[in-house]
Parts: structure tokens; sequence; C-alpha cells
């Protein structure tokens, strides 16, 4: 409590955080749409691209390791996990009705099959399922963090 006001501390920074974090909210969704629709030099090609098998496309890179740059597969796995950790933070901190983690992993895989499948359907990369499980890991890590801290917006 403040000395003089009987107010939580920080409370006079709530509307400041709460701006500051649907900025980095808006910001970062901009930058990753971006990044999946035109960002690595992704192109728009003539058929639908898309795996609906689980682990198909992780398995493949783990097996072809020795062939493939290691880079390649780093960015592909880690790169799907850890671009989804920052979502995983904001959103239930921005949104109070997901703080549930089961009300917040509905709406986090409906986005991202919402992304996947406007992927596939605008031939601008692939479809794959596995980018779902991997950008779920990411956003449940992201989760565990804000449970840990309980940031607030």
């Amino acid at each position: 409590m403040s000395k003089n006001r009987g107010e939580p501390l920080g409370s006079k920074y709530k509307p400041i955080m709460k701006l500051l974090t649907w900025m980095i909210f808006i910001g970062y969704s901009t930058c990753l749409i971006y990044w999946m629709f035109r960002g690595f030099g992704r192109s728009s090609h003539a058929e639908l691209r898309f795996n609906y098998i689980p682990f198909t496309t992780i398995w493949s890179y783990i097996m072809n390791l020795n062939q493939q740059n290691i880079t390649t597969t780093i960015v592909n796995l880690v790169g799907n996990i850890g671009v989804f950790v920052p979502f995983g933070v904001l959103m239930p901190s921005i949104f109070k009705h997901l703080r549930k983690y089961l009300l917040f992993s509905i709406y986090f895989i409906s986005s991202i099959l919402i992304l996947e499948f406007m992927q596939t359907f605008l031939k601008v990369g692939s479809g794959d399922i596995d980018d779902v499980i991997l950008n779920f890991v990411g956003g449940s890590i992201g989760y565990l963090l804000w449970l840990k801290t309980k940031i607030n917006a």
C-alpha cells in the first residue's frame, strides 16, 4: 500500500502498463503475420501445400538432421516454439478470460489453425499440423511464465 493514499503500489502505473502491453501485443502480432505471409522470401505458389499428419515434419527434421543444414532444423523446430512464447505471456495478461489454461488453449490453438489455413489457401506457405503443435508448445511455455509472474495489464 502507498503511504499517502491507501492505494496499492504501482496502481498509478496500471494504465501505462496496460497501454504498453497492448502496444507490444499489436506490434508483435503485426510482425508475426508479416513473417508468416510475406517474410523469409515467401512467394505465392500454384498448389496447396499442407501436412495434416501429426509429427511428420518434426520427425523428418530430426531424422534428416545430418542431411540438412542444422540452422534450418533449429529455425523450424526451435523457432516455431520460441516465436509464440510472448503470446503465452501477453494473452492472459491482457484478456482476463484467458487466465484459465483451458480457455487460453482453445483460443490459442484456434488462432493458429486460422493462420495455418490462411497460409494454405492463400498459397504463401504450407499449413502444417506440426507448426500448430510447436506453436502451442511455445504458447504454453509463455503461459507458464505468465503463471510464475502473474503480470496483468
